[in-house]
């Protein structure tokens, strides 16, 4: 795992999800979260229940660990989807918060939040419509 940086009194660290990469910057705050420069709502504004998905997914290290409202995150995604990008982000704060305490740490791994998702699209093969997807069988 990349070990979480130092940068100007913030805390610096990578996620990742399928092609998705979120950096993330963690400082002592009032809970501010802003993604690529606007406010969550409004980055993942195409999501279904795009608060209820924010508030579950993004900020689910700071409940895990009890400290709602009292981070600022700035963050910077790029790639894949916006579902992908959300998960990114979560992967992000909850390593970004391991370099804070080591209580921390223990928590969101308990939780699973520190774990790369690993799986990825499966590459279509020759011969085949997608990548298990074959050709139609006909008896006749």
């Amino acid at each position: 795992m990349a070990q979480p940086k130092m940068v100007d009194g913030r805390a610096h660290c990578v996620g990742k999800r399928k092609e998705s990469v979120a950096r993330v910057y963690l400082e002592r705050g009032d809970g501010g979260l802003t993604v690529n420069g606007k406010d969550p709502e409004e980055y993942f504004k195409a999501l279904p229940f795009t608060e209820d998905m924010v508030n579950l997914v993004a900020r689910k290290p700071f409940s895990v660990t009890g400290t709602e409202n009292n981070f600022d995150v700035e963050a910077k995604v790029e790639g894949g989807g916006y579902k992908a990008q959300l998960e990114a982000l979560q992967h992000g704060i909850a390593r970004a918060m391991t370099a804070l305490s080591d209580e921390y740490k223990k928590k969101l791994k308990r939780e699973g939040l520190l774990t790369r998702d690993p799986r990825m699209v499966e590459r279509k093969k020759v011969g085949k419509h997608k990548a298990r997807r074959g050709q139609q069988f006909s008896k006749r």
